[in-house]
């Protein structure tokens, strides 16, 4: 028996990237999954992709009326929500005296107030629906501490740390377990924008400034998304029913906690 079989989840940002291989990793131990992503052109070509027990979901985190359609399509496209993953995010980076407002008001709306209103449209489901449920908010080694030019970005992910302990410890009495993952430098297309904003801001080659992360991790490399694949599944399974809003750090020995 696998050790997810039977189970739906849905994860937000999930058409590439780690939402893509949590999706890929769900699929592999028995669950059903909704690829939920802004961009639904290849959220569906990503659940074409992946097979039958995956379907794909329009939503965009920032609205309302787009998060409760896309839990109510995930619903009536697999039956019931079991697992939630809080995956869509956005970065910026500025130095303090350059920080703008809109930019601030965009990543503050996918970050925090997306996993926000995310968590309460699915725990409202899973509460009315009884038998609990699992939710994953992706936080960050940014969250655990601040950097010089990525002032809106720390603290973003210092909220979803927040956010995942005062929703856990609010609907465990519904037996829904809330807990997040907090990645440290994890390679793929997102840190390649990451990249570009240290190119500009520290005057430094494309590329380098990711191979001196990379080089710093104590594990000797950055990590990848399927690196993170094993705390998801434990975080989604059985295993981890008595674990209560708790921020588990994935990240090669960066941050220790």
């Amino acid at each position: 028996m696998k050790r997810l079989d039977g189970k739906c989840a849905l994860i937000t940002g999930a058409a590439r990237g780690i939402g893509r291989a949590f999706a890929e990793a769900y699929l592999r131990e028995g669950a059903r999954v909704a690829i939920a992503d802004i961009d639904i052109g290849r959220a569906r070509e990503t659940a074409t992709a992946l097979g039958a027990e995956a379907i794909a979901v329009e939503m965009d985190v920032t609205r309302q009326d787009s998060i409760e359609q896309a839990v109510t399509q995930a619903v009536d496209g697999m039956g019931r929500i079991d697992i939630l993953v809080n995956n869509a995010a956005l970065f910026t980076a500025a130095p303090l005296v350059e920080i703008d407002r809109t930019d601030y008001d965009r990543v503050f709306g996918v970050n925090v107030a997306g996993t926000l209103f995310t968590m309460q449209a699915v725990a409202r489901h899973m509460i009315a629906r009884g038998g609990g449920g699992k939710i994953i908010n992706m936080a960050s080694q940014a969250g655990r501490r601040g950097e010089p030019l990525v002032a809106v970005y720390c603290a973003t992910k210092a909220a979803v740390i927040s956010l995942t302990q005062s929703a856990g410890l609010n609907l465990i009495e519904h037996g829904i377990n809330v807990n997040a993952i907090a990645p440290g430098v994890v390679d793929g297309e997102h840190w390649d924008g990451v990249d570009a904003f240290f190119a500009k801001y520290e005057n430094k080659a494309p590329g380098q400034k990711k191979k001196e992360v990379g080089e710093a991790v104590p594990y000797g490399r950055m990590g990848t998304a399927e690196d993170l694949t094993g705390m998801a599944i434990f975080l989604a399974g059985p295993e981890s029913d008595y674990i209560v809003a708790q921020c588990y750090n994935v990240d090669g020995g960066q941050w220790m906690s």
